[in-house]
């Protein structure tokens, strides 16, 4: 198995005290330009709507910030385009309309190969597709939904469909939950982790009834937990690809290692009835 495609985003490690943000794409683009890796194989994803400054245009969907954060992204990553260019999250303050205008700007430009977004509602996803028709605009060709086993609601209950019907790739983050679908955290093991708080939303009978059950599965087929989850995401004709964010090398060995894993779909219907109530009522 081989990595080919890289997501990241300006925004990225900004919330550490005294940090400016950009770390994350500075490490990336050193990374590229010494790698030997022919820039043609390698698929380059960054995000922007965050604030990375003071000013009234550092932050949002505004077309005076995505010009200027565009041409940060690109200094940062030391590339001369980058193949897909997503809106972190929504921006109220600013007109649809106008965000899709700057987008397709550096889309012509060749700055940008294409455009997704990441935390959009259905609604919010379908205005943008609309007004992108209408005024024949650079359209999202993505969408970078918060999805996994034990997080199935928000994706599965309107924005599946939208993607469906118009095409657009699932590249979904946060597949392992945060760490809670590696199994590292159980009924009477609860490991010490940066990421507990946002991990102790999943810590709930079924969810420690569902992690015994992959752990039963994952023996059955000579794999780990993790695979499991990540073969589960796989399954779906539905998902391009699920953004992993191993923390050491043998994290990364193990995730990719999923792609050797193959569900049948006897299986896959165990997991998705251990967990169906998750579509009706999210955690």
């Amino acid at each position: 198995a081989g990595v080919n495609f890289i997501d990241t985003a300006d925004i990225y490690s900004r919330w550490v005290d005294g940090n400016p943000g950009g770390v994350a794409e500075q490490i990336v683009g050193r990374w590229l330009k010494g790698s030997g890796v022919p820039r043609e194989k390698l698929v380059i994803a960054t995000k922007l709507r965050g604030n990375m400054g003071e000013g009234p245009d550092d932050e949002g969907l505004s077309r005076a910030h995505i010009l200027k954060a565009v041409e940060a992204s690109l200094r940062r990553l030391q590339i001369e385009t980058i193949d897909l260019y997503q809106a972190h999250w929504p921006d109220e303050a600013a007109p649809i309309e106008e965000t899709l205008r700057a987008f397709d700007d550096l889309v012509k430009q060749g700055k940008v190969r294409f455009i997704g977004a990441s935390n959009y509602a259905a609604w919010q996803l379908m205005q943008a597709l609309w007004d992108a028709d209408k005024h024949n605009l650079a359209r999202f060709d993505c969408l970078q939904p918060h999805y996994n086993l034990v997080h199935r609601a928000e994706f599965e209950a309107e924005l599946a469909a939208v993607c469906r019907t118009y095409g657009l790739g699932v590249i979904p983050y946060s597949p392992l939950a945060g760490g809670f679908l590696t199994g590292k955290y159980r009924r009477d093991r609860q490991a010490h982790s940066a990421r507990l708080g946002g991990v102790k939303r999943y810590f709930n009978e079924r969810n420690w009834d569902l992690l015994e059950r992959m752990d039963g599965m994952a023996k059955e087929k000579g794999a780990t937990i993790s695979q499991i989850a990540l073969a589960w995401l796989l399954a779906d004709p539905l998902i391009t690809s699920p953004i992993i964010g191993a923390n050491s090398l043998d994290q990364l060995k193990d995730n990719l290692g999923a792609l050797a894993i193959s569900l049948s779909a006897d299986e896959k219907a165990v997991l998705d009835k251990a967990t169906a109530w998750k579509v009706e009522n999210e955690e």
